[in-house]
């Protein structure tokens, strides 16, 4: 085989596998979690055949795309929002988009936990930005100091439970969000318990839907 013809099939298995998240991520939200690979397939316009060889069971698929969907609409926030010159509304946006994002694609993150595919490697790159725009949020005066990474986590597990609890793409959970941003205002804090012994599991495990 040429080099050509070796580009021209990696251009076609990339373009295919793009194709085949996009789909995932449409059937998943029309359909539910439980949703067929092979309406993924057919949505994509590919045979099951090609959806097996790029993701060869649904976990791998679901994974994939919910990476991709975390990429392309969580990482900008988190770049812009490490960027910017004020962290602690950085803080709040970051927080915003991922529950928009979760609101947006509930059955694709329901299909997530029930494959056990939502993993702390998974959530990191929300989690991660999450705890270092507290630190700077905290040294800037805006976040109250007794506030720890794991706190964050676990507020936005917190969070995820109200937002299944609600109707989707109601935003009813922006007011849970307000009152657990008010709690964390400098001018509001008062003395916390202390913190609790760390669980066998991550605290990105807090994150998952309830």
């Amino acid at each position: 085989m040429t080099a050509e013809a070796e580009r021209t099939l990696r251009a076609d298995a990339a373009h295919n596998a793009g194709r085949l998240l996009a789909a995932a991520r449409e059937v998943f939200a029309e359909l539910g979690p439980d949703a067929p690979l092979k309406a993924v397939a057919e949505r994509a316009g590919v045979g099951a055949m090609t959806l097996y060889r790029r993701f060869p069971n649904k976990e791998a698929l679901v994974r994939a795309a919910l990476e991709r969907s975390i990429t392309d609409q969580l990482a900008p926030v988190a770049e812009r929002a490490l960027a910017a010159g004020d962290p602690g509304r950085g803080l709040v946006a970051l927080m915003e988009a991922t529950l928009e994002l979760v609101d947006r694609e509930r059955n694709l993150l329901a299909a997530a936990t029930n494959s056990g595919v939502l993993t702390a490697d998974v959530t990191a790159p929300v989690l991660a930005p999450i705890a270092r725009l507290t630190q700077r949020a905290q040294a800037a005066g805006t976040l109250r100091g007794d506030v720890t990474a794991d706190d964050m986590a676990r507020i936005m597990g917190m969070l995820l439970n109200v937002l299944w609890g609600t109707e989707p793409g109601t935003g009813a959970w922006r007011r849970y969000l307000a009152l657990l941003l008010d709690a964390l205002r400098p001018d509001r804090a008062g003395d916390l318990p202390p913190l609790a012994a760390p669980c066998d599991h991550s605290p990105a495990a807090d994150c998952l839907p309830g």
